[in-house]
């Protein structure tokens, strides 16, 4: 889920902290991505487009598919992707996974309604909801990727944290993921959309947190307050207080503690012994695998070792796949052109400068003024 209804509040209260950019744009960065994310997009999209694929014993390889041609695509525009794989979820998240499943419950009840009825709509729908990334299709998509020359991570607990953790230590770029927690777990710069198909011509959304701070005129730890009260993954929110309400009251009280002590609690529903702290904690200090001992490194696709995993009982088209691998093998040896900002900063002017200048110009007679800018004169000789 992320955090409820944040990207549409950023939108609407600090909307210069949203960029829109073009794929080709992120040429020459390193990208960490929600890996489970973008299993799911590939599931769907898939299951969008047509008829699920799969193998030759009716195992799904959708998520192949996806991992495999979109990756390359990333690739060809420059980006060296790390993907970053879900560990085991931490105990505060037990409530919402169990709501998932109820969900999907449902949503399995409906389907065989829906299939009785023989609405197709009603189907597609239903379907779409019970689309669930397995163990076999992570370690399917690691394989994968070590197979194409792609690093991949295992956090110990949340993905996102552990792209945060490697944007803020400078190991990556931005955290690609739907998920907009992981601007709670403080990465700088979220995309989202970068795994989107072509097709949909969705240009990629840049989110970025420094800025997002500034026009909110919030800390670190009143946002992560604000992404509470909008809704989370560990605890429950306070009914009644929506997005809006929910930035008034941060911005008046500060803090939750203080929230709680001037909020009407017949009006706005407290729930009871509501872990508001530990799903704080969880954010600030997030259970990830220190991003300086982590070696990211890509290498030469496996041509042979691809088409044997591909193809075959997976059904891939062997011609398709050799030619993804030379599409790979491309990139590699394909010098790309250096970023400038990889090879200087620009550096803000500081008031002082500003203040120095406006000072000057004040100071310059008008006439001084008006001469410098019209023509140089002509010297004479000397």
């Amino acid at each position: 889920m992320g955090i409820k209804g944040l990207s549409q509040l950023i939108a609407d209260v600090a909307p210069s902290a949203i960029k829109e950019n073009e794929i080709k744009n992120y040429f020459g960065r390193k990208i960490a991505l929600d890996a489970s994310m973008c299993l799911y997009q590939f599931l769907i999209a898939v299951r969008a487009e047509g008829a699920q694929l799969t193998s030759i014993d009716g195992e799904t390889t959708s998520h192949l598919m996806g991992t495999f041609y979109r990756t390359i695509r990333m690739l060809e525009n420059g980006i060296k992707p790390v993907y970053v794989f879900d560990g085991k979820p931490p105990e505060m998240k037990s409530g919402e996974l169990a709501k998932r499943t109820e969900k999907r419950e449902e949503a399995q009840k409906a389907l065989e309604k829906a299939t009785e009825a023989g609405d197709a709509a009603e189907m597609d729908k239903f379907n779409r909801r019970l689309v669930r990334v397995t163990k076999q299709h992570n370690a399917e998509a690691k394989e994968l990727l070590t197979l194409m020359g792609v690093p991949y991570v295992d956090a110990p607990c949340e993905a996102e944290a552990q792209c945060a953790a490697l944007a803020k230590a400078g190991k990556v770029y931005a955290t690609a993921t739907e998920d907009m927690d992981a601007l709670t777990f403080g990465t700088n710069i979220l995309l989202r959309h970068l795994t989107f198909s072509e097709a949909r011509k969705m240009p990629v959304q840049e989110f970025f947190y420094d800025k997002i701070l500034q026009e909110l005129e919030f800390t670190k730890e009143q946002f992560v307050d604000l992404c509470i009260l909008l809704g989370c993954d560990y605890c429950e929110s306070i009914r009644g207080i929506g997005p809006k309400r929910a930035i008034e009251l941060v911005s008046q009280h500060k803090c939750i503690e203080e929230i709680l002590k001037n909020i009407d609690k017949s009006k706005y529903i407290v729930p009871e012994d509501w872990n508001y702290e530990q799903a704080r904690e969880l954010f600030h200090t997030p259970d990830v695998a220190d991003p300086n001992t982590i070696d990211i490194k890509w290498t030469d696709p496996d041509e042979e070792g691809l088409v044997k995993y591909l193809c075959g009982d997976r059904q891939f088209n062997e011609d398709r796949i050799r030619a993804g691998c030379k599409k790979i093998q491309k990139t590699r040896t394909t010098s790309t052109q250096g970023r400038l900002d990889s090879f200087f900063k620009v550096l803000p002017s500081t008031p002082t400068n500003n203040k120095r200048k406006s000072d000057a110009n004040k100071k310059e007679p008008a006439g001084k003024k008006a001469k410098t800018g019209g023509k140089t004169p002509r010297r004479g000789p000397k």
